[in-house]
């Protein structure tokens, strides 16, 4: 009931600071190497994105240049219209939250909380007896009440991150930023907090970005992904859309699992090398093309009049399914496909298939 009640508070204080965040045409040069090159993204008041990548694809970059960590080379950032490139963070009142946390060792829970209030100019510092309030509040919405006289070496990491949390949520900030919050837990503690943070931010309901190389992290939390890859946007859209429906062959890639043929479109058929394969398409061009599908996502044939012929080369144990390596194209090419726990397929016997959703990207994209 407290901890409800104290999510209510908090979300009724939430609502007249809810706030935008545009970045408009932003590049960003370290020693005229561009990390970001004219990076664009409206993030909407109350929505929970992730910059999704792998290192060096710009995601950390532009989280700093959010928080004013960083200043853009070229380009502005953006709070509710107003331009915020060349403001401090205090002046944007950022709450950040660091991967290790960032904590005072010498700081008791409750000190660390409290931190960035008590060090307010005196003329904005809240009262004594509002800090301590505002700090019992927090502790009962991250479920630490009790442990406000602890030190961060007497919690264990997800505690800590629950403490970082508070700590950044105190000052009541506009924007919540998050840099790869939960990369140094474990994966259960990983996989509850989480679930947790979902909970929080559909309480509380934050402006918040965060940061993380693990896809199904931000397949998972997020109202939207931005995908990201050397210093450049390649898609943003909700998990169903970048999952399902790739931009490009680099998200196929690397979100979920695909396999990958090179493939050639003659009167809107796909050829691998000098057979048709049964696949028909109308919108793609004519020429060479990559042919990407799910290794889940296929049916299986009895023959082969027009299809997938492969032989099993490799197989193994997944959670719930048996993964099998085939060779096609007389071992030319080799791919992968999902089959249940209890398929027969043995090595060197004969798989026939077809994808049940594919796509086809030009050669050279």
């Amino acid at each position: 009931m407290k901890y409800d009640l104290a999510l209510a508070m908090l979300a009724d204080d939430i609502k007249g600071m809810m706030m935008e965040v545009t970045v408009s045409n932003v590049t960003k040069e370290f020693a005229r190497f561009p990390a970001l090159n004219d990076v664009s993204l409206d993030i909407r008041s109350g929505e929970l994105i992730a910059l999704l990548g792998p290192s060096g694809s710009g995601k950390t970059t532009l989280l700093r240049l959010i928080a004013g960590l960083d200043q853009p080379t070229n380009g502005k950032i953006l709070f509710g219209g107003e331009d915020a490139s060349h403001k401090s963070v205090q002046e944007r009142n950022i709450g950040f939250v660091f991967q290790h946390y960032a904590l005072f060792r010498h700081m008791t829970v409750a000190d660390n909380i409290a931190f960035g209030l008590n060090v307010r100019p005196s003329s904005t510092r809240p009262p004594k007896n509002e800090i301590w309030k505002r700090v019992a509040e927090l502790l009962e919405m991250v479920h630490l009440s009790g442990l406000e006289k602890r030190y961060p070496n007497q919690l264990s990491g997800g505690q800590r991150q629950r403490v970082a949390l508070a700590r950044a949520m105190a000052i009541e900030p506009r924007v919540l930023l998050l840099d790869e919050p939960f990369g140094a837990l474990d994966a259960k503690v990983r996989k509850e907090l989480r679930k947790w943070l979902r909970e929080f931010h559909d309480r509380t309901g934050h402006t918040t970005v965060f940061v993380t190389h693990d896809q199904e992290e931000a397949l998972e939390l997020a109202d939207r992904v931005v995908v990201m890859s050397q210093g450049k946007i390649e898609q943003v859209g909700s998990a169903d859309d970048v999952y399902d429906k790739p931009g490009s062959p680099f998200v196929h890639r690397f979100i979920g699992e695909a396999s990958e043929l090179p493939v050639r479109v003659e009167n809107g058929e796909v050829w691998l090398d000098d057979r048709t394969v049964g696949l028909k398409t109308d919108d793609a061009a004519e020429g060479p093309s990559s042919l990407f599908f799910r290794p889940h996502d296929i049916e299986f044939l009895s023959g082969c009049g027009g299809c997938f012929d492969g032989v099993v080369v490799g197989s193994r144990r997944l959670a719930g399914a048996r993964r099998l390596e085939l060779e096609l194209g007389g071992s030319q090419y080799r791919v992968e496909v999902d089959v249940p726990v209890d398929h027969p397929a043995a090595l060197r016997s004969q798989i026939n298939f077809r994808p049940k959703h594919w796509q086809l990207f030009p050669r050279n994209a």
